[in-house]
């Protein structure tokens, strides 16, 4: 993962990197209070919500708004402009995405429709963001993207209410959690499995979630933290423990270990008998 940061108090500040994850190009977190986007184009679909203020910005010459609760999706090569619509400026966050999860058949549509006003999907994109910001959730980040994809997918090709209607298929998630199961501590990505399943991404994550109670990433790390605490009831230190159970580094290991077992992985390796 490569990032790059810059910041002027008051007035600007960005973060951007690239994560680990298929179908996504680029992350863009910013705060702008004046500056004002020319019109320009992307060459990548522009997935964007605003957590405080909002944007007004012009695509194919008409003017539209980014109000709080939306989601917006610009398609590539459509040229758009933006800037501040309050007085405080505004603070976003951005996936720029590639043809992975949206088509260019889809294009015509986001034009007539980038507003999106859904707010299951809105969670669901800050859920994509609070998993790309940290290292070694990568599972978590791809698995969201892809029921994210789905839902906008479902937006552009549909003028009424979108629904989500799961669809049974127990011999997949079986199949699924066993190749989750010899994948502890390697990992698996959710494209990779897909294809050796001969499955659609979003279906393989609404099979397992389906037939299991949770989704395949919240599964691998519970196996990731059972095996850690086994290391570390051999006496094995949190941050080898870490390596040898899957996880990105200690503090990656110290965050699941403490959310499933109540405890940092130290203070249950000393008080473990």
């Amino acid at each position: 993962m490569t990032a790059a940061a810059a910041e002027r108090p008051g007035r600007t500040a960005v973060s951007a990197w690239r994560p680990r994850v298929p179908g996504v190009v680029e992350v863009f977190h910013a705060r702008f209070t004046e500056y004002a986007y020319p019109m320009h184009v992307h060459d990548a679909w522009t997935l964007l919500i605003v957590d405080d203020g909002a944007v007004r910005y012009d695509l194919d010459r008409h003017e539209r708004g980014t109000p709080h609760d939306t989601v917006t999706l610009l398609p590539p090569h459509v040229p758009h402009n933006g800037s501040p619509a309050t007085s405080d400026g505004f603070r976003k966050r951005v996936l720029y995405l590639d043809g992975t999860h949206l088509e260019d058949s889809l294009i015509g549509a986001a034009v007539d429709r980038p507003d999106l006003p859904d707010p299951l999907l809105r969670r669901r994109v800050g859920q994509v963001h609070a998993a790309l910001v940290r290292p070694g959730d990568e599972l978590e980040a791809e698995s969201r993207l892809t029921l994210v994809g789905e839902r906008l997918r479902a937006h552009l090709r549909s003028r009424g209410a979108v629904t989500e209607t799961p669809r049974r298929d127990p011999v997949l998630a079986r199949r699924l959690r066993e190749l989750l199961d010899e994948r502890v501590v390697e990992g698996i990505g959710l494209r990779e499995a897909a294809g050796l399943l001969s499955a659609h991404p979003a279906h393989l994550v609404r099979a397992f979630s389906g037939a299991y109670g949770i989704a395949p990433h919240q599964y691998l790390t519970s196996r990731r933290v059972g095996r850690a605490r086994r290391l570390l009831l051999e006496g094995g230190s949190p941050s080898a423990v870490a390596a040898a159970s899957g996880f990105y580094d200690q503090a990656h290991l110290t965050r699941h270990f403490r959310r499933l077992v109540g405890v940092t992985p130290g203070r249950y390796r000393a008080e473990g008998r």
